[in-house]
């Protein structure tokens, strides 16, 4: 018997590990939505520091974008179609990037309908593509207005490649696009280094995208890596036992991850109120560490609180050398989210 089902057998919690989702291959395309997290955010409540000129001037010119293309059709004689527009939005950590993209998805979604947006982050894209194959992802994403692509990341090959293709595919059927990434915060004084990876790795799409630098400091005034110290396994047992709540041994839940697609993970959580986890240690295994920064961020998405108890603390979850390496955007992504999801955890004690 596992650790996972001799604890939850105790509690009227469930487990993770017990969840096998069964999504339906059209759920995997609507819920391409901007994340719960952001439900709220618009135009109108973005906060553009005066300090920086460039956040003010990122705001206008979103706000014109999605002006154009929530604008009517012109007649059937217009001798040419504009492009549709591509915007890029580069800049650090916590300067309101994921706000505007988020503003441009809802902005359009209440003008042509809920439909005709599709929000997602890097991986779920490709994940999407895992899931469908690339041609009926294409299909289905070139049904929209605007694809908005949150997160790009240039870590892998393959990826960037695929999504590359995507976009340029979905360019040439009139679809607009619009993209963030962070710029780590060793990267910051090197100018435009993000936007000059972004328009080197997606080759002949480069032209046409437009680069909107975001500056300034990270408006939640924390460190990039949110430390949470690890809770003992009573406080984390006893908070778990609640309505939505699951409890699962970290390790069990790691395995389990391997044995449901990256794009299904947000069905996993479906009516979750708070993850609890106890045996947390460090992740040595790229593989098995690259699919907990995926549920990571689709329980960022959800506000889902977690409980963590074991010998590591958030900082302590990835290795040195992950942290220097080629992932290193994800890991510090995720050690920044699940700190924060940790600490709302603690509130429940």
């Amino acid at each position: 018997m596992t650790t996972t089902a001799t604890v939850s057998s105790q509690t009227a919690t469930t487990a993770l590990c017990a969840v096998r989702p069964q999504v339906p291959v059209d759920r995997l395309v609507t819920d391409l939505v901007p994340p719960r997290h952001f439900a709220n955010a618009r135009f109108a409540t973005y906060r553009a520091n005066p300090a920086h000129p460039s956040q003010g001037r990122a705001l206008a010119r979103l706000q014109e974008i999605a002006a154009e293309i929530t604008a009517p059709r012109r007649g059937l004689f217009t001798r040419r179609k504009a492009a549709a527009p591509a915007v890029y939005l580069d800049g650090g950590f916590g300067v309101g990037k994921t706000h505007l993209l988020t503003s441009l998805a809802h902005a359009v979604s209440e003008a042509l309908g809920a439909d005709k947006a599709a929000y997602g982050t890097f991986v779920e894209y490709t994940n999407l593509v895992g899931a469908l194959g690339f041609l009926p992802t294409v299909e289905a994403l070139a049904a929209k207005k605007l694809v908005c692509i949150d997160e790009f990341e240039l870590d892998d090959a393959g990826d960037t490649t695929i999504m590359s293709r995507l976009m340029r595919e979905l360019a040439d059927r009139g679809v607009a696009l619009a993209a963030t990434s962070n710029t780590l915060p060793d990267a910051l004084g090197e100018g435009r280094f993000a936007a000059q990876d972004f328009q080197r790795e997606i080759k002949a799409l480069s032209d046409r995208f437009e680069t909107l630098r975001v500056d300034g400091p990270d408006y939640r005034h924390r460190e990039v890596v949110t430390d949470s110290e690890p809770l003992t396994e009573a406080e984390v047992v006893g908070a778990a036992d609640r309505p939505g709540g699951t409890l699962d041994a970290f390790d069990d839940l790691l395995a389990h991850l391997a044995t449901v697609h990256p794009s299904r993970y947000g069905a996993l959580l479906d009516g979750v109120s708070v993850v609890a986890l106890t045996g947390v240690h460090p992740v040595t295994a790229q593989e098995v560490a690259l699919r907990l920064v995926v549920l990571v961020d689709r329980l960022y998405d959800r506000d889902v609180p977690v409980l963590l108890g074991g010998s590591a603390d958030t900082r302590g979850l990835f290795t040195e050398e992950m942290l220097a390496g080629g992932y290193r955007k994800k890991y510090y992504r995720a050690l920044s989210r699940l700190g924060a999801l940790a600490e709302e955890g603690r509130k429940l004690l």
